[in-house]
C-alpha cells in the first residue's frame, strides 16, 4: 500500500524544519494513532499507587482509545512476579459500548449496562444473560429453548481487549502491540538512570490532579518539554528567579533512537545577567514574592547521583524534565514532582493530565513544600499557563498559513547530538528524525 500523498511530501532529509501540515493534517493524525499510539510503542497509563486495592480502577487513554487500569486478584504463587495491574479497553465485546463511565472507583467485576455482559477484572468474559437461551414450550406443549448463543460460542474468545502491561518503579505502561520490545529496552540505558534517580526504591503518595484541554497538536507538548530555548524567554518565573535559564549548567540527553529525552539543569540565584536577561521582556528585575515559601527550595539527598556520563563523578541537578515518547512527561522541578499525560483529541487538540506526587516517607513540611511549588505548574500554574497559551497560538499560526509553511528548529545547528548546555533545539530535531522514520515521511 502506497503512503498517502500527505505522508510523503516532506522536503529534504533533515528534521530541523517541520512542515505545518505535520500538525494540522487529519489524515496524518489517523496514521499517527495507528503507527505510534496503537503500534509498537509503550504508552503511559498511570501510577500504581492510584489503584492500591484489589478492584480499584481508573480510566486512562492510549491515543484516543479509553482504557481501564485496574488492580486484579493475584494468586499467592504469582505475587513475586505479577504486580496485578491489568489494562483493558473500555469497549464491550458485544456491541462496542463504552461501558465504564465513572473515572475511578472499585469494582468486583465490570458489567456493561446495555446487555449485562459481565467481565472479570482481567478482561475475561465471565457470563452473559440468556447464553443458553430461555426455557419454553412449543405450540405442542413440548419443552424447548428460545434463543441462546450458537453452540460454538466460547466465552474465552469474547473478552475485552487486553493490553500488554509493564510496571517500572510504580509507573504503569501498556501497549496494544505484540511487537513492542520489552519496556526497559524501549526506554534504553541512557534514560533509565534518570527514572531510577526519582523512583527506584521509593513508595509514592498522591498529592492531587490537574486536567486541561489544550487546542494544539499533541506533538507540540512533547516539543515544549524537549525545548530548553524557551523557558528563560517565555517564563517570567524561570528567568527572574533562576529556575531555568541559559546561564545555568545543563545537559541534554536522549536515547539511541532520539525519541526519549532528559533535560537536566541546576538552579542558580536568578537576578540580572545581561548575557541572558538583556532585552528579555519576561525578565522582571523588580519582581519579588510576597510569600517566599512558594520558592522555599530544599535540596533532597536523592538529587545527587553518580553521573551516568562521567563515571567516578557525581551530579546534582535541581531540575530533570523527562519526555518518554509518545505520551509521558515526568517533571522534577526543584521539590515539585509530577507526571504529565498527553491524550490526543484529534489533530488539533489534546487533554493534558497532571498527577502530582510525593514520597511516602516525606515529612509533613516537605509535603506542604511540594504542594506550594506545584502552584508553578498545572493549567493555571505561574509557569505552565504560559505553555498552554503559546501552544494554542502555534496551532492557530499553522492553520492560518496553510500547507506550505514550516517551523525552524536550528538553534545549535541541524544535528541530533546531546549537549552540555541548553542553547540548542537538538532534542526536538532528534524526536522528528525518529517520527519521520516511524511515519515514513
Amino acid at each position: 500500500m502506497n503512503a498517502p500523498e500527505s505522508l510523503s511530501r516532506w522536503a529534504g532529509t533533515g528534521s530541523s524544519r517541520v512542515p505545518f501540515w505535520a500538525y494540522t493534517d487529519p489524515q496524518l493524525f489517523q496514521q499517527e494513532l495507528q503507527k505510534i499510539f496503537y503500534g509498537p510503542h509503550w504508552c503511559y497509563i498511570g501510577l500504581e499507587v492510584e489503584i492500591p486495592n484489589v478492584g480499584d480502577y481508573r480510566l486512562s487513554c492510549v491515543g484516543e482509545r479509553q482504557v481501564i487500569m485496574v488492580r486484579d486478584r493475584v494468586a499467592p504463587k504469582d505475587r513475586g512476579t505479577d504486580p496485578g495491574i491489568r489494562v483493558v479497553e473500555n469497549r464491550c465485546a458485544h456491541r462496542g459500548v463504552r461501558f465504564c463511565q465513572q473515572p475511578q472507583g472499585n469494582a468486583r467485576s465490570f458489567v456493561c449496562p446495555y446487555h449485562q455482559w459481565t467481565y472479570k477484572l482481567n478482561g475475561e468474559l465471565a457470563g452473559l444473560p440468556f447464553k443458553d437461551g430461555v426455557p419454553a414450550t412449543d405450540a405442542s406443549g413440548n419443552a424447548c429453548v428460545h434463543g441462546g448463543m450458537p453452540a460454538d460460542f466460547d466465552l474465552k474468545q469474547h473478552g475485552l481487549t487486553k493490553l500488554r502491561v509493564a510496571v517500572l518503579h510504580g509507573l504503569v505502561f501498556a501497549t496494544f502491540s505484540e511487537e513492542a520490545e520489552p519496556l526497559a529496552d524501549y526506554l534504553g540505558p541512557d534514560i533509565l538512570p534518570w527514572l531510577d534517580r526519582i523512583f527506584a526504591g521509593r513508595k509514592l503518595t498522591l498529592l492531587g490532579y490537574n486536567r486541561q484541554r489544550i487546542p494544539g497538536n499533541w506533538k507540540l507538548m512533547m516539543e515544549n518539554i524537549k525545548d530548553p530555548y524557551h523557558p528563560g524567554l517565555l517564563h517570567t518565573w524561570f528567568v527572574t528567579f533562576g529556575l531555568w535559564r541559559a546561564d545555568q549548567k545543563s545537559r541534554m540527553v536522549m536515547d539511541a533512537h532520539g525519541r526519549h529525552a532528559v533535560m537536566i539543569s541546576r538552579r542558580n540565584e536568578g537576578g540580572e545577567n545581561k548575557a541572558v536577561t538583556q532585552g528579555v521582556t519576561s525578565f522582571k528585575a523588580d519582581m519579588a514574592l510576597n510569600d517566599t515559601r512558594i520558592l522555599d527550595v530544599v535540596p533532597e539527598p536523592w538529587w545527587k547521583v553518580p553521573d551516568p556520563a562521567n563515571p567516578g563523578s557525581e551530579i546534582m541537578p535541581s531540575v530533570t524534565m523527562i519526555t518518554l515518547f509518545p505520551s509521558l512527561i515526568i517533571q522534577q522541578q526543584v521539590n515539585s514532582l509530577s507526571t504529565r499525560h498527553i491524550q490526543p483529541r484529534g489533530e488539533g487538540s489534546f487533554d493534558f493530565v497532571w498527577t502530582h506526587f510525593g514520597f511516602a516517607d516525606d515529612s509533613e513540611e516537605m509535603t506542604r513544600r511540594r504542594l506550594r511549588q506545584a502552584n508553578l505548574f498545572g493549567p493555571a500554574g505561574f509557569v505552565s499557563a504560559d505553555d498552554g497559551e503559546v501552544i494554542a497560538f502555534s496551532q492557530d499560526g499553522f492553520a492560518q498559513w496553510g500547507e506550505d509553511g514550516h517551523t525552524l528548529c536550528e538553534l545549535g545547528g541541524t544535528g541530533t547530538q546531546g549537549t552540555e548546555h541548553m542553547v540548542t533545539e537538538t532534542l526536538i530535531r532528534s524526536m522528528y528524525a525518529y517520527w519521520r522514520k516511524v511515519m515514513a515521511v
